[in-house]
């Protein structure tokens, strides 16, 4: 498609910044960052010493001298970045699991990325992780009316580029010798998804995310990515 035949956004006004509302979902809760309230929590589901290896490809972390040394370091980054930090919460529990960030946040062209992602090992491969992606996803798309939604990960992290294709978004290629972490060179891969195909990634989450996915030992009975290519 050419510039010409492009859909006009002549009317495009631009969307507000995420990151205020608690999100919600049948597994997963999601709350706007509170140091106050959250700090001690977060700090034993990712940080210190037992949680180091969540940050190796991250430009930021490991966090391992205390939580208030972790607030005021991830507090300083967030601050320069303009992150608006989600902590993620099992909703039957109320146990804080880990973290996730809008970052990137372009709100005159309706764009944002997740990323800083940090899911702490009991929440690592279980519906609350997914639920918590989609209901940042859902967020961004079907209230604010964002365009994209990005991804982007150390390309020697196959973990974190898995996850990426597994949840729907895109690969879009690698920015070569892109940064310099903690002394090592990183190429960093792009992923993204749209608004136009948040419809069919949307409806291939809920119905994974149905309770009638699960056995009742919580195994999944059908993939998420078996569910995108049913559709």
């Amino acid at each position: 498609m050419d510039g010409m035949t492009k859909p006009s956004l002549k009317d495009w006004t631009g969307c507000k910044e995420p990151g205020d509302a608690v999100l919600s979902g049948t597994y997963a809760r999601l709350e706007p960052l509170e140091w106050a309230q959250h700090r001690d929590g977060l700090y034993a589901a990712v940080a210190g010493e037992a949680n180091r290896n969540l940050w190796d490809y991250m430009p930021v972390g490991p966090f391992e001298d205390g939580a208030e040394a972790f607030e005021n370091s991830l507090e300083a980054i967030r601050q320069l970045g303009g992150w608006r930090t989600m902590v993620i919460r099992d909703k039957a529990t109320l146990e804080i699991l880990g973290m996730a960030s809008y970052m990137r946040i372009r709100q005159a062209f309706g764009s944002a990325e997740v990323g800083c992602v940090a899911f702490g090992e009991k929440l690592k491969r279980t519906r609350i992780a997914s639920e918590a992606i989609y209901l940042m996803a859902a967020y961004v798309f079907d209230d604010l009316g964002y365009r994209r939604f990005e991804w982007k990960c150390d390309d020697a992290n196959a973990a974190s580029m898995r996850a990426a294709i597994r949840f729907g978004f895109s690969y879009e290629g690698t920015f070569r010798q892109d940064m310099v972490v903690k002394g090592r060179n990183r190429d960093s891969a792009w992923y993204s998804m749209l608004d136009s195909e948040w419809p069919g990634l949307k409806a291939a989450f809920r119905a994974w995310l149905a309770q009638e996915n699960f056995t009742a030992a919580g195994t999944q009975k059908a993939s998420l990515e078996s569910y995108r290519e049913g559709l």
